[in-house]
């Protein structure tokens, strides 16, 4: 019989599974911003969270439940990339994020 592994234990998301959580957390983002931003530039963004989240994942996976140290994360390593090419303030972006996230 298989021993039942915590949650927190069980291996590292599939890199489907991260794309799609990056995606829906930058799409709440952007209905709290609420601006318009393009496909192009959406994705391009998506591009920039997937990769910096793929380069941390042993950090992201110890830390995942602790959001508000995830949400701190974002701040420090994804969110002046996204501001800037996006042309948003970074302060709102951060508490945009910050509040879909829950962080």
């Amino acid at each position: 019989m298989k021993a039942s592994t915590p949650r927190n234990k069980a291996g590292y998301p599939t890199a489907r599974k991260i794309r799609r959580a990056c995606e829906n957390e930058l799409y709440r983002t952007v209905k709290r911003l609420g601006v318009w931003i393009s496909k192009e530039r959406l994705g391009q963004a998506e591009k920039i969270y997937f990769k910096k989240v793929a380069l941390n994942l042993p950090w992201i996976h110890e830390n995942a439940s602790n959001r508000k140290l995830l949400a701190d994360w974002w701040d420090d390593n994804v969110s002046g990339e996204i501001a800037q090419l996006w042309e948003v303030d970074p302060v709102r972006l951060k508490a945009a994020f910050r509040e879909a996230f829950g962080g």
